[in-house]
């Protein structure tokens, strides 16, 4: 294959030919293309068809999306960024926009079905007939089974199935006939160990005698009539069958609830509006621990900041005279609590705390007589968990003051040397207001951090002690994210709406901390 020459003013270009590879990516491109197309609206398909037509639609949008943007010129310039924008939608804004959709609605424990399910659930409830149910026996018939059933004593009647395959699949219907010495098998009955192997099998039979009484399964050894203990009306109501009671779907409280007051478990989800927020500011049993919380979250993330930020400043300051010997191993050995990994530190510390063992309690009875009882007062529980934080946290502050303080011109303090400044008025006129202007974006990431430190408390004191005669399980020793956490997946019940309204208010706090943060940042830029 010759090569083509080409003149483009004074000189030349050769185009050289398509290689193998691309001759072949070219040719496979609309084949793969469309195969993946068939692919997405297989899996759109089966989403829908799984009763699931919101996220079914979403799937739709975004695979649509997807293939107009490298499938077609126009959608070019996003080929880049369509990948981080699908991201950010798919793991970011879906998250938070299902969590607040959550926080509206009463989803828990006890709702976690939608009313239809609930409805359809209630409806396929069956009792059986007790005095027409049937024994049945099963049957070898060469590579296929016979059904028998009898009723009780002796000379009751018989009936007798056509030979079944028996395979598993949907439910059968099989007719049944009055059976007789001569139509009855001869092989004996299979024994209880291969009736479980055909147990879902045989479950799924529906038999039919010859007066058309349909028969079901009732067990290992039983087949009979069953009865609806509900039934439906179009308006969404439920009758009992055995009284006569009719149930509404009361969609303030999830339930199905007769007139009388009864209620029929399970509950269903249902759209409650504000009721979670407004649970959480005029429910004086809930308000009252929860505005704790909320105050010990601010205070802790706070005190965490400032008692960091104040050590590890004076260490960074410390560390950067020049005439310090060791200064070098001091630096080691202070960044040590940032190196070891968090977890570990705070299983360390407490062991450390324990009130009976802990080498803490064994220096402060040796001293002063003292054990403190450090996971069991709230207070001493909050101081535990402050010393514990700020040593995890000073590090951090102390190597982002050593590189600021590298940024300090040195002759700012040759000047203050030659007025005759002490090193308290260095820090206070030079040091603190040079460095604390660009370190204030990072505190404020520092306090959002921890404001969600869900780690430090689930490991320390897991929230504990709890607060005494309170509606839903809360601890003193709790920030908000833990608090969250014990409401939704430990010993509240499994209240997901109220847990998905906490979020969305700790998703607003912390977002406000962020638009604090970027405005310091660009304040530190100028």
């Amino acid at each position: 294959m010759n090569a083509t020459s080409s003149t483009l003013g004074q000189g030349s270009y050769t185009t050289l030919p398509p290689s193998l590879t691309e001759r072949l990516a070219r040719a496979l491109h609309w084949p793969a293309a469309i195969v993946l197309m068939l692919g997405a609206l297989y899996l759109v398909f089966a989403v829908y068809t799984a009763g699931q037509a919101a996220w079914a639609s979403g799937l739709l949008v975004l695979f649509t999306a997807g293939f107009y943007v490298y499938l077609s010129r126009g959608g070019f310039a996003w080929r880049y960024l369509f990948p981080g924008i699908a991201g950010m939608l798919v793991f970011i804004a879906f998250p938070l926009v299902y969590t607040a959709q959550i926080g509206f609605t009463n989803y828990s424990s006890t709702h976690l079905l939608s009313e239809s399910r609930v409805r359809e659930y209630l409806l396929e409830q069956r009792d059986a007939v007790e005095d027409q149910v049937l024994a049945y026996t099963l049957h070898a018939s060469g590579a296929e089974y016979r059904l028998v059933l009898r009723a009780e004593g002796e000379a009751a009647p018989r009936w007798v199935s056509s030979p079944l395959a028996l395979r598993a699949g949907k439910a059968l219907r099989v007719d049944l006939a009055a059976a007789d010495a001569s139509s009855l098998p001869g092989e004996a009955a299979l024994p209880l160990p291969e009736l479980i192997k055909h147990r879902d099998t045989l479950s799924k039979l529906v038999l039919v005698l010859p007066d058309q009484t349909t028969l079901h399964y009732l067990g290992l050894r039983e087949f009979g009539p069953v009865k609806a203990l509900w039934t439906g009306h179009p308006d969404g109501k439920l009758t009992r069958m055995a009284d006569g009671v009719v149930f509404t779907p009361n969609r303030d409280t999830g339930f199905f609830q007769s007139d009388a007051g009864e209620t029929l478990q399970p509950g269903f989800k249902a759209f409650i509006g504000v009721g979670n927020y407004t649970r959480m500011l005029f429910d004086a049993e809930f308000r009252g621990p929860f505005l704790s919380i909320f105050s010990w979250t601010v205070v802790f993330s706070a005190l965490t900041v400032a008692f960091a930020t104040a050590i590890g400043m004076l260490f960074a300051v410390m560390l950067n005279w020049e005439g310090m010997r060791f200064r070098t191993t001091y630096r080691t050995l202070l960044f040590l609590p940032y190196a070891v990994p968090g977890f570990i530190s705070i299983l360390v510390f407490k062991g450390l705390f324990n009130q009976n063992f802990g080498e803490i309690n064994a220096i402060l009875d040796a001293l002063f007589g003292v054990k403190p009882a450090w996971f069991a007062d709230p207070f001493l529980a909050k101081t535990m968990l402050l010393i514990v934080n700020v040593w995890l946290g000073y590090p951090y502050v102390m190597i982002l003051c050593s590189g600021l303080l590298k940024a300090i011109p040195a002759d700012l303090y040759e000047a203050s040397a030659l007025a005759g400044a002490s090193p308290a008025t260095n820090f206070l006129k030079i040091t603190a207001p040079l460095i604390i202007k660009p370190l204030a974006p990072l505190l404020v990431s520092a306090f959002a951090f921890n404001f969600n430190n869900f780690v430090l408390i689930a490991l320390l004191t897991d929230g504990r002690p709890d607060f005494l005669s309170t509606k839903l399980p809360a601890g003193q020793t709790d920030i908000l994210v833990s608090y969250t956490y014990r409401i939704a997946f430990r010993d509240s019940g499994s209240d997901f709406g109220l847990a998905a309204a906490i979020s969305t208010l700790i998703f607003f706090l912390v977002a406000a901390l962020s638009l604090i943060n970027l405005r310091l940042s660009a304040k530190a830029q100028r």
